[in-house]
């Protein structure tokens, strides 16, 4: 059955032949192609090209850059964004049983007896042509809610601040996993070679712990870390020269230690040692280009009043947000606020309008400052904490009380290239406890923030530990009616 004549097996795959035995096959893959769905319809745009390991978007982005205002503690959004009627007319009374159901709850109210309704002590107000409510205390972004793309819908799974805030980041509860500034720096890279592509800002009360590994790299090389910028005269720690060290000799001890690390490059072949290199030299670069980054004495007086007063004051988020326009105007890629202070178990209404006022009218500003210059619409702003607060009260009712914290439902709002806008996703329902209309999982939004970037979110992955790792995990997908 088998022949060894060689003659015979030249004859077999000769050219001819070959072409004459498969065209049936061809014709098949052929007709297969014209049949498939999306070869039918118009031909995929091509994505652009980035400094990133992606190379090119997968699809053309709706926007270029992300600043992530992200208000740790989980803010109440039955008090700021989802204005809850039945709350005020049952104020006091017992939550119903079916409303509740068997969910988890804190330690911190599991005991105290009685899960009673709280309403909020702030009127609400309609704002935009959409007549987008909020709470009176948030005035200053009542003016921009037309640009507003808000989820009512959001919901997540840990019920603890450090697992929740990790999960937000990361897409994940467990920590060592890469945050999302962390895969977009890989996956797109920076369009400043001045500047991180991942640049990170602390401000409010410290009553929260901010630990880095909530802006970590993880298994990512570290280069794509977030770099923290500090208020103060040396914004980036040991960026500076020493005293006595000039910039030449600074150079020249920057070029001699990246000479013998890329000579070990070469033996080892260590990702890490590319990544050690580029930071040296980003270092060095930033020596320049961050000075000119922090000095907002430069910008125009009504432009620095329009932050409010606080953004004379370095460290205030108002500074914070001043910076966040001029990072992404200078091509930084992600830039993440972390805003401390909204953990609210007591005397949430002294508190909340504390918050409120000093982040009101700075991310406002924001967006108007964005929209003005051209660039809103080429860059993604995202608001919102790691869980919403509980519908009933601890403490006194008639008194200090506050509110536990509540994963099941909670608001955030983004506004940018690509999105609807002066629009509402979702609904909670009466008691602002549950979801009550289109669900958006942390999973799903993830991926719809990657797909405004241009990128496909189950093609960004890196392989570590014998499996393929992705922000979305195994999950997630693009939430289309947030799409404008």
């Amino acid at each position: 059955m088998f022949h060894h004549d060689r003659r015979y097996l030249y004859q077999i795959l000769n050219r001819r032949r070959f072409l004459r035995r498969t065209s049936a096959g061809l014709g098949l893959a052929a007709l297969a192609s014209l049949l498939d769905e999306q070869s039918v319809a118009a031909p995929a745009k091509e994505g652009v090209k980035v400094p990133g390991i992606l190379g090119k978007t997968h699809h053309p982005p709706k926007v270029k850059n992300v600043i992530y205002l992200f208000m740790a503690g989980g803010p109440s959004h039955v008090d700021l964004f989802d204005p809850k009627p039945t709350l005020q007319k049952l104020h006091g009374k017992e939550m119903p049983k079916s409303v509740l159901g068997e969910q988890r709850v804190t330690l911190m109210t599991r005991n105290q007896g009685s899960f009673k309704t709280a309403s909020t002590p702030f009127q609400s107000n309609r704002h935009g042509k959409g007549g987008i409510e909020m709470t009176e205390l948030l005035p200053h972004l009542g003016t921009v809610t037309d640009d507003l793309c808000v989820i009512r819908s959001l919901h997540s799974e840990p019920i603890n601040h450090d697992p929740a805030v990790t999960f937000m980041q990361t897409g994940r509860p467990q920590p060592g996993l890469p945050c999302m500034g962390s895969w977009l720096s890989y996956g797109l890279g920076s369009e400043n070679k001045d500047l991180p592509a991942f640049v990170v800002l602390l401000s409010g009360p410290v009553d929260q712990p901010i630990p880095t590994r909530y802006f970590y790299s993880g298994f990512l090389p570290s280069q794509h870390q977030g770099v923290q910028f500090l208020p103060g005269a040396d914004p980036v720690l040991y960026l500076s020269n020493p005293p006595g060290v000039d910039p030449q000799t600074r150079r020249d001890l920057i070029e001699g230690i990246n000479e013998l690390n890329r000579l070990r490059q070469g033996q080892v072949r260590d990702p890490e040692i590319e990544a050690r290199i580029n930071s040296f030299e980003l270092a060095f670069r930033m020596q320049t280009s961050v000075p000119e980054l922090m000095d907002v004495t430069k910008e125009p007086v009504r432009v620095q009043e329009m932050y409010g007063p606080d953004v004379k004051d370095p460290g205030t988020f108002a500074r914070h947000c001043l910076l966040a326009r001029r990072l992404v105007e200078r091509g930084v890629r992600f830039v993440q606020l972390f805003h401390r202070g909204w953990d609210h178990h007591t005397d949430l209404a002294k508190r909340l309008k504390q918050q409120c006022l000093a982040t009101d009218q700075p991310a406002a500003a924001l967006l108007k400052d964005l929209k003005q210059r051209g660039l809103l619409d080429e860059t993604l702003v995202i608001w919102g904490g790691e869980f919403g607060r509980t519908s009933y009260g601890q403490g006194n009712l008639a008194g200090n009380f506050g509110r536990d914290h509540h994963p099941r439902c909670f608001t955030v709002w983004m506004a940018g290239g690509g999105l609807k806008r002066g629009y509402v996703h979702g609904a909670t329902d009466e008691f602002g406890y549950n979801v009550a209309r289109d669900p958006v999982p942390v999973h799903d939004w993830h991926a719809t923030i990657l797909h405004q970037l241009g990128i496909e979110h189950t093609r960004l992955t890196y392989r570590f530990g014998g499996r393929d790792f992705r922000l979305t995990d195994v999950e997630g997908e693009v939430v289309k009616d947030l799409l404008a």
